[in-house]
Formats: C-alpha cells, sequence, structure tokens
C-alpha cells in the first residue's frame, strides 16, 4: 500500500511527518499520471501544483479553511487528498468525478468553477460572509497566472486590497495558460525569476539571518524596502497585498514554511508560488501539447493508442480554412482568447504571425478590441469557445452590434460537449445572439458549409456569427478556393414531403435527414430544411413552407427556452397562426458530464428521438384534425 493509499482526508495527511511530504505528492503524481491515461482530462495543470496541494492541506485546517481554486484544472491533486483517490477512474464519466471542482460533489470543494479568473472574487465573497457571520477561518484563493490575464482578476485583487480583510491569495506562476502567456503582466512576474540582485540579496540575508537571529525583524523590514524596487511585488504591495516570494512550488518543505508563516498573519496577503506545468509527465513537459489529454493516450510518448479513422473535427477544419481565406483576403485578421489549439488557429499563428492576435483569457477584451480593428477597414474573426464568448457578451452588443462593425464570431464547442460536463457546454449562443440587434446568426451542417458560411461572414458588412460543435466534421473538406460564399439569409429543402416539416439547425440536419428516411418507409413523409440562417432567416422559403404544412418542428442543438423555436414560433404566430410550431432541443436543464453521444440521445437529438418527436406531433395533429 503507498502512502497516497493511507489519506482518507487531508486530516490523514496532517498526522505525517513533513519528510514524509515529498513522497506523497510523488505518488499522487504517478496516480494521476496512471489514471489520466484511460479517463483524459487536463493533466498539466494539475501535475504542476501537487507539490502545492499537499502542502496546501499540510498547512491549512481543510475543510474548515477554504480552498478556493481558480478553473478547476488544477483541482486533479486536490481530489485524490480529499477522500477521491479510489473514485479517479471515473473522472469525466458519466456519474462519476466532475473535470472541475464542484460544491455537490464534496465539502472540500468551497466554489466551482471551469471558466478562468473566478477565485479571488469568490474567496472575498466568502471571507466577506466569514466576517459577517462573526466566524474565524482562513480563506484561501488559488490562482494561475495565465487567469492574470483576466481582468475579472484584477478587479477581485482591486476590492480584496481595499478591504483589507483576512484573505491569501496563491499566485501559482507557471508562466502559461494553455497556451504561453502574453500581455504585460506575465513578463512582469518573469522579472523576479531573472533577477539576479534580487536572488542574491535573498541569499544574503537569508545567511545574515543565521547567524545573527536578534535582527531578523530589521533585515526583513530592509528587506521588504530593497524587493519594491527589484520585484513585482511591488505591485501587489500597492493593491493593498502583503507580498512573499517567489517560493520554489515543488520544494514541500520551503513550501511548508511559507504557507505556515502566511497563516498565521491577518489581513490581504499574497504568495507568488514559481511551479512547471506538467512536471514530470513522463512524454517529457511540453506545458501546451499536455494541457489536456483525450482517453486512451500512452503516458510515456502522449499519443493516442488507438489512431481514429474519422474524419477531422470541426475545429482543425476551421483552422485550416481561416488560414487559406486569410491568404486570399488581406483584410481578414484573426484573434483568441488564450486558446489558439483549442480553437484551430495555431495554424493561422505560424502561417500569418502579423495578423494573429492571442490577447489572453480576456474574452470582452478581445471582442473590443476586434470592434476597434473593425473601424479600420479589416475584417477580424473572433474564435472564441461558445461558453468562453459568454464573458464577453456586455462587449458584442455594445462594441460591435450597435456600432454596426464586420466582425465574424466563430463559436466552437456549441451545443453539447460531452465530458468537459456543464461549465463548458455551448448551450445558450443561439438565444444569446438573436437578442442582438444588426447580428447575423447561422449553423452550419457540415464541414464545408461551416468554411463558407466562414467566407460569407467575412465579407458581410456588419456582425456575423457561426456555431460548431465540439465533434468531427460528418465530410471531407474540399481547400477554402473551392467553397463558395452562402448567399445570405437562405435556407435550403434538402427533402420534401407533404405533411410536417423540420426546421434543422446546423449539427441536427443530418440526423433530421436520417429521422425522415426512417419515417418515410412507415409512411409519414416529412420535410427536411437545412435552416443555416437563423437570423435574418430566409422568408421566402419559410412562407413556401408555411402554405404546404400546418405542423413544424424546429431541431436544434441549444436550450428550447429563448432558442431558434421559440424564435420561429413567435415569427409564424404573426404570420399564420394556424400552423403549430414545436420546438425540439435541450431541456431546461443542466447537463452533465457524459459522452457526446449519451448527452444527443437522452435530449433525443438523434434520428431515433427526432422520428418520435415528428411521430407524436403528427398524430397530436391527427386528432386535433
Amino acid at each position: 500500500m503507498s502512502i497516497l493509499d493511507r489519506i482518507t482526508s487531508p486530516a490523514d495527511l496532517r498526522q505525517l511527518k513533513p519528510e514524509e511530504l515529498q513522497q506523497v505528492a510523488d505518488d499522487v503524481r504517478a496516480r494521476l499520471i496512471d489514471v489520466c491515461s484511460r479517463t483524459g482530462g487536463h493533466i498539466g495543470a494539475g501535475l504542476g501544483v501537487v507539490e502545492l496541494t499537499v502542502a496546501l492541506h499540510y498547512v491549512f485546517d481543510t475543510p474548515r479553511d477554504q480552498l478556493v481554486w481558480d478553473v478547476g484544472h488544477q483541482g486533479y491533486p486536490h481530489k485524490a487528498l480529499t477522500g477521491r483517490n479510489s473514485q479517479l477512474e471515473s473522472l469525466r464519466q458519466e456519474a462519476g468525478l466532475s473535470g472541475f471542482l464542484k460544491r455537490t460533489e464534496s465539502v472540500y470543494d468551497a466554489f466551482g468553477a471551469g471558466h478562468a479568473a473566478t477565485s479571488i472574487s469568490a474567496a472575498l465573497g466568502i471571507a466577506a460572509g466569514r466576517d459577517v457571520l462573526g466566524d474565524d477561518y482562513k480563506v484561501v484563493a488559488i490562482i494561475g497566472d495565465g487567469s492574470l490575464t483576466s481582468g475579472l482578476a484584477y478587479e477581485g485583487l482591486n476590492n480584496a486590497g481595499h478591504s483589507d480583510r483576512d484573505l491569501i491569495v496563491i499566485l501559482n506562476d507557471n508562466e502559461m495558460s494553455i497556451a504561453p502567456n502574453v500581455g504585460a503582466m506575465s513578463k512582469y512576474l518573469n522579472q523576479v525569476q531573472r533577477n539576479p540582485i534580487y536572488n542574491r540579496v535573498r541569499s544574503k540575508i537569508g545567511e545574515l539571518i543565521e547567524k545573527t537571529p536578534a535582527i531578523d525583524l530589521l533585515v526583513r523590514k530592509w528587506e521588504e524596502s530593497v524587493k519594491s524596487f527589484l520585484t513585482p511585488g511591488v505591485l501587489f504591495e500597492e493593491l493593498g497585498f502583503r507580498y512573499f516570494g517567489p517560493v520554489n512550488g515543488h520544494d514541500t518543505e520551503q513550501l511548508v514554511d511559507m504557507l505556515g508563516a502566511v497563516r498565521a498573519m491577518t489581513g490581504p496577503r499574497l504568495v507568488h508560488v514559481v511551479t512547471q506545468k506538467g512536471r514530470g509527465f513522463p512524454a517529457g513537459e511540453h506545458g501546451e501539447k499536455w494541457h489536456a489529454l483525450p482517453p486512451g493516450h500512452d503516458p510515456a510518448t502522449g499519443k493516442q493508442l488507438k489512431t481514429s479513422t474519422a474524419n477531422p473535427a470541426y475545429t482543425a477544419v476551421f483552422g485550416r480554412g481561416l488560414s487559406e481565406l486569410m491568404q486570399e483576403d488581406p483584410r481578414v485578421v484573426a484573434v483568441t482568447a488564450a486558446m489558439p489549439s483549442g480553437t484551430g488557429t495555431g495554424i493561422v499563428a505560424k502561417s500569418h504571425p502579423a495578423r494573429f492576435f492571442d490577447v489572453g483569457i480576456a474574452e470582452g477584451h478581445a471582442v473590443t478590441f476586434s470592434a476597434g480593428m473593425a473601424t479600420r477597414g479589416l475584417r477580424p474573426v473572433v474564435a472564441i469557445y461558445s461558453t468562453f464568448l459568454q464573458r464577453g457578451y456586455d462587449n458584442i452588443i455594445h462594441d460591435v452590434a450597435l456600432q454596426n462593425l464586420p466582425v465574424t464570431f466563430c463559436m466552437d464547442r456549441a451545443g453539447v460537449v460531452g465530458e468537459d460536463g456543464e461549465t463548458h457546454m455551448g448551450l445558450y449562443d443561439i438565444p444569446y445572439m438573436l437578442a442582438v440587434p444588426n447580428m447575423v446568426v447561422t449553423a452550419p451542417k457540415d464541414g464545408r458549409e461551416m468554411l463558407a458560411l466562414l467566407r460569407t461572414g467575412t465579407q458581410h458588412d456588419g456582425p456575423f456569427c457561426l456555431r460548431y460543435p465540439r465533434d468531427a466534421a460528418p465530410d471531407t473538406v474540399p481547400s477554402m478556393s473551392e467553397i463558395p460564399a452562402v448567399p445570405m439569409y437562405s435556407w435550403e429543402v434538402l427533402r420534401k414531403g407533404s405533411e410536417v416539416a423540420i426546421l434543422a439547425v446546423g449539427t441536427m440536419v443530418n440526423p433530421s435527414l436520417a429521422a425522415a428516411e426512417t419515417l418515410a418507409s412507415e409512411g409519414l413523409h416529412v420535410t427536411v430544411v437545412n435552416a443555416r440562417f437563423l437570423k435574418p432567416y430566409d422568408e421566402a422559403t419559410l412562407q413556401a413552407i408555411l402554405a404546404e404544412h400546418r405542423s413544424l418542428l424546429v431541431v436544434e442543438e441549444g436550450c428550447v427556452v429563448n432558442g431558434f423555436g421559440a424564435f420561429m414560433a413567435s415569427v409564424v404566430q404573426r404570420s399564420d397562426p394556424g400552423v403549430r410550431v414545436v420546438a425540439h432541443g435541450v431541456p431546461d436543464r443542466i447537463v452533465y458530464a457524459a459522452s457526446r453521444t449519451t448527452q444527443l440521445t437522452e435530449c433525443g437529438l438523434t434520428a431515433a428521438g427526432i422520428a418520435d418527436r415528428v411521430r407524436a406531433l403528427h398524430d397530436a395533429e391527427a386528432i386535433a384534425g
């Protein structure tokens, strides 16, 4: 039995001797590497904070003391040490452990999050709640330096420093978020690691204190003065935090000593911990490449054990097509928010470096930055996950739509996203984009149409968006030069029937066609329309359909509340109130982690599920008639 197997809670960890902690860390690291090779997951961030996690649970009285982890990518070691080690095999599986932290999963998960930079604000809120209720536990926010590219982190820091509340912020500085960090803060933090003067001063101070303990206080104050001139600590000090560090994030002895000293203090304080993302991964410590891996990889190489025969993912098709489009049109520029690999735009960074902009984890800034470029005659393409673009919604309305600027939003991971779970679901972009004035809202049925709509979007003189899933494209996609633009506001009638008409959105086109085949064999003939333009819609085609059908089924891979089905229902009610419109999409509930196939099946968004809904609609109409 390993030492990790004997730890059923942090209380067991705190019974160990300090010299045993590194063995615990080694066991946790080995366990994560082994488990993630089968389950997949965000392995890089977790491996980087193993020693830090051990030290935090050793020093702080968890769960009474509250640890607030940022994003949740860092949370796997935390799970292993808080009674969930035996369940790690269920990580990211249906009904298993979440890939992120989750309040309903464990009392040790103080705050759930799958989006970056929430930890400081949440921790400050917890600390304020503690103070209002007269409690006295400690609150710790653990945030990566990549999240410091997000404005939300600075709002939290500013308020926390001003509040003078008892709060500790751990800055996990690994020089990366997912891709290498960008911006002034990244350069600022790196200065301290490379400042030979400060490092020599620290070394000499340590030697002096060892020889003359009586002058410890005086020397410490002098050190703080020197530090203010030579390190990034001065920024945090000016914000109201006492700054400590940097400390080696892979030295358990140093970490325990530092955290123990800081825990005994009060007021806002920040501990700067330097770590290495992906530390100890046998395939090599390639931070971005090993940020997250799918199930079934060889930990020694990072390669998939089974070679996929599927078509390339939409993401890869998009990146290639955008790069080719930028070769054709010098006005097109690409913008992403710390996700060049996740959005497929890494190829653009290599092929068009002067026209590629990674702005860090700052989605709102990405949108307004793009709006600024659009005023200069450029055609920005903003590639951000659907779930992350929610953070830039005000900017979409205020800075792009109200000025009717030609910015194209490409929303990856739209719809259900499988094992990443509820924090990453792209279920809300159809409702939130339909509500934006001047916005053209589209959804392609396959990879070729995605690139055709991308071309259309960059030619349009106003805001434009398209959405596509985390999935393999169902078709073989030619080069961009062979793909013309889609005519604006046009639908495609792919199959004509005489009874129910299906308005299929994006990924639901092919399942709807398959459902129509099944229904035809039963004598029920339905019309299937590729409703690729959601707003503005194809008025002529819709009127032709209303003239021949009394029932419409709108099928969309998004939430039904205020979705395209609801929009069409309001349109048809005004035009022809005798036609019944039924929305079929994701129900008004949270969709939890499972395979994408399982999620679609449970929502009835498969050929069989769509056929069942058509039968029910047809039977109801027959009874009513």
